[in-house]
């Protein structure tokens, strides 16, 4: 990466994240008030992304098709490298137009990981909002369709790896999968109930050593999913971790 390159991502990073400062106060007040939300700034440089060329080759195939960051979508790629000796499917709860589920797809591919990857929404928007739901209502995110995904994964050429369930899940769909073990579980729900409902169907057919990813524990629109997943710590057969790119991941002892 010469200077001007490197030079013109910082300043666009710099810009990026002092107006996110700037508004949060305004448009997460109860967040803030908390005291448990603040901009985080690491230290640390490393960016192994940037020099991952097949990672890059995939993440612009599908940036446009999802709202999970380039930071979240490299943390997928590399849990499945990681992932690849243990048995089980992929599934990702919470699809919308479905980039980061055809990334997850592609990179099984990849592997050579022969089981399928599972992609389950309704595609009319949230379910299950709650009272800790404070910023969202049934019916968020609906801009989305199945065909979305459909042309998406289509046009990567990832029809035969790629299953797209269609209905509240596990309400509706849960049976289509019930039968397969999973090495990664992918909770993109943004609420409480619908989080607790995916993890504990997920969670017996988790092969031991597979991860659950919570997409939006960092995320101050969505404190139910933390209070989820702070529920989860301390229990034996769980390592829970806190990514700074805003993961959280449960990992099956």
């Amino acid at each position: 990466m010469g200077y001007a390159r490197y030079f013109a991502s910082l300043a666009r990073g710099a810009g990026y994240s002092v107006a996110k400062g700037l508004a949060l106060p305004a448009v997460r007040r109860e967040a803030v008030q908390s005291g448990a939300h603040g901009m985080v700034y690491p230290v640390s440089t490393y960016s192994p992304w940037l020099t991952d060329a097949a990672f890059q080759r995939v993440y612009r195939a599908v940036r446009r098709n999802t709202l999970v960051d380039q930071w979240r979508c490299y943390e997928l790629w590399t849990l499945l490298g990681e992932l690849r000796e243990i048995p089980g499917a992929v599934i990702e709860v919470g699809v919308w137009r479905g980039g980061s589920g055809a990334l997850m797809a592609a990179r099984c591919a990849e592997l050579g990981i022969s089981e399928p990857t599972f992609l389950c929404d309704t595609w009319t928007g949230m379910v299950k909002t709650g009272e800790v739901d404070i910023y969202y209502r049934d019916g968020k995110h609906d801009d989305t369709s199945k065909q979305i995904v459909e042309q998406l994964v289509r046009r990567m050429d990832l029809a035969d790896r790629v299953q797209l369930l269609e209905g509240i899940f596990p309400d509706a769909t849960g049976a289509a999968a019930e039968d397969h073990a999973f090495r990664l579980v992918h909770i993109d729900v943004d609420v409480y109930q619908s989080a607790f409902d995916v993890f504990e169907w997920a969670w017996p057919r988790l092969s031991a050593g597979g991860v659950v990813v919570f997409d939006d524990y960092g995320c101050p629109a969505t404190p139910g999913i933390p209070r989820f997943v702070d529920e989860q710590r301390g229990l034996a057969d769980r390592l829970v971790v806190h990514n700074l790119n805003g993961h959280a991941l449960i990992v099956k002892r």
